[in-house]
């Protein structure tokens, strides 16, 4: 059912490259919310990635879509087969007569960029959020430095940059430049039902992590912290690793070679509330972070929660942020975990509160929508008054 549809409804194509993780969860959000709006939107993803899981939510979110659901073979890195990819996606846009075309992610901030790079008869509006992943290069690296370089020629063809945390924006601004185009920041949001509370199973572990199972998430520096903590008999806390990704079998070698396997749980990707289900104190231990989900809904099924000071994770505690702590020291780490432990036996659960109250009065799945719909309209504005000089 929609909401209060707009008289002048936008025509939205979104493109992105892999259907997974919180990039996609963020499109699925936005789509589903600018339709039930009365706005045009489809999508266009790769063909190769997300799996079965991937084609069941596009496949539930299509009859939303009056633009479509459209898969393209993508690669993750450069290649000569972007030009063709390009080109089934100008002609996708141009059946469709879409007004804008808002690119996520580095993959998809290019198609959506590059056709503006070139003189066309009807220009389209072209955004970009990117996402973090692209900004996570080491600074000096061929990665880095080939980003750098594109982004600076693509910065020409981007009508409006909408960065999903402060931290983002900052990152961008000082690996590439301080843009000149039209910039929001957009927090993301969760839905309602989200902020249900969610109870630990009567077998669920100590600690928790829920994410993608690679080295940048700080997973072998939780697992070297637990190896710190032990109760009063002796005994170190019980962990499940929630994800999967591609530092999984090093992982298990980790915790294989410290003498903690059979204290470590690897359930394998779920649903984050199925996965909350399973541990009792959850730990965000990342090197890195733009603006998390899992942070959001943690918070918001009312699990406490220990993270790092990295990325936009500040954002989301606020004036509770004096309690992350630094990455990559897991001294510091165990120190918070036993802290919050103590915490949650004393039933001293201020930070919970607190946390969940501020996810729920400023980040929204609505006021995301919103906030995005009302900078494509001052992008498109600011367009037209460029126009009439």
């Amino acid at each position: 059912m929609s909401l209060s549809a707009p008289v002048d409804s936008l025509r939205v194509i979104h493109i992105l490259r892999s259907p997974v993780g919180g990039l996609f969860r963020h499109v699925r959000d936005l789509a589903r919310g600018q339709a039930a709006r009365g706005h045009q939107v489809g999508i266009i993803a790769d063909a190769t990635t997300g799996g079965e899981r991937a084609d069941e939510m596009l496949a539930e979110l299509a009859p939303a879509l009056s633009l479509g659901v459209h898969r393209l073979a993508m690669r993750r890195n450069p290649h000569p087969s972007d030009l063709l990819v390009q080109r089934r996606i100008n002609r996708i846009a141009a059946k469709a007569d879409a007004q804008i075309l808002h690119g996520h992610g580095s993959k998809g901030g290019l198609y959506a960029r590059l056709p503006r790079l070139v003189p066309l008869p009807r220009k389209r509006l072209s955004v970009y959020t990117p996402h973090g992943g692209s900004l996570h290069f080491t600074p000096g690296t061929s990665g880095h430095i080939a980003f750098t370089l594109a982004e600076r020629v693509l910065e020409r063809g981007t009508d409006l940059f909408l960065f999903e945390s402060g931290f983002a924006q900052a990152r961008y601004e000082t690996m590439i430049r301080r843009t000149r185009r039209l910039a929001r920041i957009v927090h993301n949001g969760l839905h309602g039902e989200e902020f249900m509370p969610v109870a630990p199973l009567p077998d669920a572990t100590d600690l928790l992590f829920v994410g993608e199972l690679r080295l940048l998430k700080g997973i072998d520096t939780l697992i070297e912290a637990s190896l710190l903590i032990a109760d009063a008999t002796g005994r170190q806390p019980s962990l499940t690793l929630v994800g999967a990704g591609p530092d999984t079998q090093s992982l298990h070698d980790l915790v294989a070679a410290r003498g903690i396997a059979d204290q470590v749980r690897f359930p394998g990707a779920m649903p984050a509330r199925e996965a909350f289900r399973l541990g009792r104190l959850m730990v965000v231990p990342s090197r890195m972070e733009s603006f998390p989900y899992v942070v959001l809904e943690a918070a918001a099924a009312g699990m406490p929660l220990v993270a790092t000071n990295v990325g936009g994770i500040p954002e989301i505690f606020g004036p509770d942020a004096n309690r992350l702590v630094p990455p990559d020291q897991p001294a510091a780490l165990a120190g918070a975990i036993r802290r919050a432990q103590a915490d949650v036996i004393a039933r001293e659960t201020s930070l919970k509160a607190s946390l969940r109250a501020r996810v729920h009065e400023n980040f929204t799945v609505d006021a995301m929508v919103e906030a995005v719909i009302g900078a494509y309209r001052d992008a498109l504005d600011a367009r037209t008054a460029r126009r009439s000089l």
